[in-house]
């Protein structure tokens, strides 16, 4: 049997009944594109994660006062609970080789208010080096200076939430600086207002005020003596990252007179840990999305089992005439095996098509940004076809070891 001959006749076979050809299909169609848009979502939100935890900072190492149990999941305390890190601490980690800025914060939720409007929100005293610690951008005005900080100076810089929750929803369009907020009954001057970096929960610098530390210290923590809520660290380079987050840990424990580094009372969190933990969480997530939408790909895979054996049966006379002219039985075996690995590729080519435009209508909504990627695509078309072979492979044994006068007697 010559190739052409062979698809010749597997297109015959497969349109003879292309309902039952078409329902078969359609297991393969909807499980190749579960994979492919699960995976594509599941990616999409690795990349997310990555690219919020990234735009945080650059170099970024943060430490926070109290064990890493209780920064945690402890239930002694928390960010800003404990208290064990002082502005001393931010002068002496600006000496250590390969730190590029360091900034101190204290940060606490306050009512904010202006003539008619009022919000709650969080406030945070920083240094002049935190906007470019945190890679914050000035839409307007400009960001805290130092001097701001050791005049004790009552000014702030607002995200753009902030400026539409005060000052309406028109707010951007117009220049804030020069405007006076109330936080917790102090009037303080905007000096600036952030660009938007998106998002309008918990922790999303659009929803934050900025004022200086010294004045946050002042005013709102009792003096400047009294403790951050956190410290803020750029090292100059990814490379220096470990080194200097080990640095300020023998620095800090030395400080603070602590021998036992179990009993440390700060912890320390190093950026390159915090993507590679969440990459981590994320990947195995999408194996598991992954992993569910495979089962529907088995299911499809007995689906053409059972039309395969189901067409074995039917063409008994047609097995054996051929085998009575000079088929062979590897002749039976590739065409019946053709048959199933088509019907899986014709529904892999569908799913991929299907399973992209699932991806593309989830990140048009803005549901998630899901990325199909080209592994997936080529891991979607080898799975389709191994069906075809793992769940083709019996029915066409089946059909191969008929005895032709058995098979032409066949009723």
């Amino acid at each position: 049997m010559t190739t052409r001959d062979l698809f010749e006749e597997t297109y015959i076979a497969l349109t003879s009944n292309y309902v039952r050809s078409g329902l078969t299909i359609l297991g393969i169609v909807i499980g190749i594109a579960s994979v492919i848009a699960l995976t594509a979502i599941g990616q999409g939100a690795q990349n997310s994660i990555q690219s919020s935890i990234e735009s945080i900072g650059s170099n970024l190492i943060e430490v926070f006062p109290g064990t890493a149990r209780e920064f945690g999941f402890g239930a002694s305390g928390g960010r800003g609970t404990a208290k064990s890190l002082t502005v001393g601490d931010v002068s002496a980690i600006e000496k250590i080789s390969d730190v590029a800025a360091v900034s101190g914060e204290y940060s606490a939720r306050y009512q904010i208010a202006v003539a008619g409007a009022n919000t709650n929100t969080t406030v945070i005293g920083v240094n002049a080096s935190y906007a470019t610690i945190r890679n914050v951008t000035v839409d307007q005005g400009a960001f805290i200076t130092d001097n701001e900080s050791f005049s004790l100076a009552k000014v702030a810089v607002i995200g753009p939430t902030v400026a539409t929750d005060l000052f309406g929803t028109d707010a951007l369009s117009r220049n804030l600086v020069g405007q006076h907020i109330r936080i917790n009954n102090l009037q303080f001057t905007i000096v600036g207002v952030t660009a938007a970096k998106g998002g309008s929960g918990f922790g999303s610098q659009d929803t934050m005020i900025f004022i200086p530390l010294g004045t946050a210290l002042q005013y709102f923590a009792g003096g400047e003596n009294q403790y951050l809520s956190t410290i803020d660290i750029q090292a100059t380079s990814q490379a220096a990252m470990t080194q200097v987050q080990t640095d300020v840990t023998a620095l800090l424990l030395a400080r603070h007179k602590i021998t036992d580094p179990t009993k440390a009372d700060f912890s320390t969190m190093n950026q390159a840990d915090i993507v590679s933990a969440a990459s981590s969480v994320t990947s195995t997530f999408t194996i598991l999305l992954a992993a569910v939408a495979g089962i529907s790909l088995i299911v499809g895979g007995i689906g053409i089992m059972n039309m395969m054996l189901t067409n074995v049966t039917e063409r008994m006379r047609e097995i054996g005439l051929r085998k009575a002219i000079g088929a062979t039985r590897g002749d039976i075996n590739t065409q019946f095996l053709t048959e199933a690995i088509a019907l899986t590729l014709v529904g892999g080519v569908l799913g991929v098509a299907l399973g992209w435009s699932a991806a593309y209508l989830v990140t048009s909504f803005g549901i998630v940004s899901a990325e199909v990627t080209l592994p997936s695509i080529l891991l979607a078309f080898g799975v389709s076809t191994a069906i075809g072979i793992v769940f083709g492979w019996y029915p066409a044994r089946r059909a191969a070891s008929l005895n032709p006068i058995d098979a032409l007697r066949y009723e």
